[in-house]
């Protein structure tokens, strides 16, 4: 059986038991968290929400939270002198996806 839930702006097909990286939650280690926003849910029964599925949620417990690894935002412009470096670390936080209820 298989869900895909929403989170963070973004959609992500999860099944029981997978480990998943997420926008971060503010949730601290060990805590359980449940997402609502569930949007299709597959197996042998296959349902769609509109939007969401009634009365479905997952089940996930937080192993860490953390920062992704550094990108390089560099703007440069020809013939004028500009030029701009900067840095971003995105942070994240990475679930166990416990259980899936319909």
């Amino acid at each position: 059986m298989y869900a895909v839930i929403a989170t963070g702006g973004k959609q992500y097909k999860v099944s029981e038991g997978d480990v998943i990286s997420v926008e971060k939650l503010g949730v601290s280690e060990g805590e359980k968290v449940t997402f609502d926003k569930v949007l299709a849910i597959g197996g042998d029964d296959f349902a769609v929400g509109t939007p969401t599925v009634a009365g479905a949620s997952v089940d996930a417990s937080v192993i860490e939270e953390g920062r992704g690894k550094k990108v390089i935002v560099y703007k440069f412009k020809r013939k004028t002198g500009y030029h701009r470096k900067n840095g971003h670390r995105q942070s994240y936080t990475k679930v166990k996806i416990e259980k899936i209820n319909r």
